[in-house]
């Protein structure tokens, strides 16, 4: 009689598809995880941004000169482009702005839209503009995850 050695079929086939259930649950938990990680990519300059047009107001009394691109000098320097978000300053006037930061199509991010404006009646504001199809659309802050929370 000889000995048995190695797996059989069936033993194989369970291996097979434990593993196939565990990363059914895990990769789509994991690729969230991942895309709420880069938000903060465009929440943390966006954030930044504010400081630093409220300090150019302070120098200027006006938003109209800030957010310049390199390698103008200016303390309100447009953030640079990272591999996820573009940024942009469509509103500069002298008692207003406005700076967007946008997801990259072919990204993970593709969809996303997160703003910061200064409107002398409200203050500054908030929002996320847009969103991808399955997240919780919300205008009156930075949506950080799937279900709308900021």
């Amino acid at each position: 009689m000889r000995v048995q050695k190695g797996f059989t079929l069936i033993e194989v086939l369970i291996a097979v598809a434990v593993v196939a259930i565990l990363s059914a649950i895990a990769i789509p938990g994991y690729t969230d995880y991942i895309r709420r990680a880069r938000i903060t990519e465009a929440t943390a300059a966006l954030a930044s941004m504010r400081v630093k047009f409220e300090q150019f107001f302070q120098d200027n009394r006006t938003y109209a000169g800030a957010c310049t691109v390199a390698p103008a000098v200016s303390v309100a320097m447009m953030p640079v482009n990272t591999s996820n978000f573009t940024f942009a300053c469509p509103v500069l006037t002298a008692t207003n702005y406005a700076i967007t930061a946008t997801g990259l199509a072919g990204t993970s991010m593709a969809g996303f839209t997160y703003r910061m404006a200064m409107q002398p009646a409200t203050g500054v504001v908030m929002s996320t503009t847009n969103l991808p199809s399955g997240w919780v659309t919300r205008t009156d802050c930075w949506v950080l995850k799937k279900d709308g929370a900021c």
